[in-house]
């Protein structure tokens, strides 16, 4: 049973860092949530750090100019890990090849930007689909489409024997009070027709191997049993810390809010009957950070 609590203070004096995750969490991908931001401060002014590790595909400099225009406070984190830079890293050793097919709108053209922390990288050009010896996914062409009107494209990919390097493993997001796809819709698709699909975001080892990283740069003897995983994503977050041998606390109000009953908390029950069915179970849960 996952033990509901209403602020982080309750258990966060148990642990020297935390895993935090952006979206749903302490932004909405609008704005920033007023009472998470005020959540990490205080967690951070007590000697603790966070990281924020989310499955966003854009460079981490990138994800913190954006996050600064949401209105998330500088002094709410210490660092950053994103899908994107660990999906980066492995596209420049050639996961996926040296010409690769973009599926993914203009503004995550930064994605293919140099990363100056490998030796001899690969040269990465995007090429049209036939002339592909992989596939690099941020997203779909247009979030609020179906994902299956790329199911031709996919087809012809699979027939290639093409591998498909998926930089965001979410299936969905919600940006405001709108629902949109996200590049593991397209993976998942792309594996279901018996293609081969590459995560390196949550729920998958990378972006924690990255996130312990970015810790250890700034706290070299914190273990995992001294880490937190938040964040609303039960089969991304939570089953993501628990493959990690992290604790987690599950935000029930993103995106399971309807699932769990979440006004300010969650129902008990609902919250039970769901995780059950997740198949997952968090150690604790919150209805938002606070």
């Amino acid at each position: 049973m996952s033990q509901i609590i209403q602020n982080l203070s309750e258990i966060s004096d148990q642990y020297e860092a935390l895993f935090v995750d952006l979206w749903g969490c302490v932004h909405n991908g609008v704005e920033a949530y007023p009472a998470a931001n005020e959540a990490l401060i205080a967690y951070r002014q007590r000697g603790g750090k966070v990281i924020l590790v989310t499955n966003s595909p854009r460079p981490r400099s990138s994800v913190a100019k954006q996050i600064k225009d949401f209105g998330v406070a500088d002094h709410a984190w210490d660092s950053i890990a994103t899908s994107g830079d660990s999906a980066r890293a492995a596209m420049f050793q050639g996961v996926v090849g040296e010409a690769v097919y973009f599926i993914g709108e203009p503004r995550d053209k930064g994605f293919f930007e140099p990363l100056k922390l490998l030796e001899n990288p690969v040269q990465i050009t995007c090429v049209a689909l036939d002339q592909a010896s992989g596939i690099v996914c941020t997203g779909p062409f247009d979030s609020n489409a179906d994902p299956e009107v790329l199911l031709p494209q996919l087809e012809i990919a699979r027939d290639k024997g093409l591998k498909f390097l998926c930089a965001n493993p979410d299936i969905v997001v919600d940006r405001g009070a709108h629902r949109e796809w996200c590049a593991g819709a397209l993976a998942q698709l792309y594996t279901q027709i018996g293609g081969e699909s590459l995560y390196f975001g949550k729920p998958f080892a990378p972006i924690y191997d990255l996130a312990f990283r970015r810790l250890k740069a700034l706290a070299p003897d914190i273990s995992p049993a001294s880490v937190l995983a938040i964040g609303d994503g039960v089969q991304t977050d939570v089953k993501g810390a628990s493959d990690a041998g992290l604790d987690a606390l599950f935000i029930a109000g993103g995106l399971a809010a309807r699932e769990t009953k979440t006004e300010r908390d969650p129902d008990p029950t609902a919250l039970a009957q769901f995780l059950h069915a997740e198949n997952q179970g968090a150690k604790y849960t919150i209805g938002f950070l606070r």
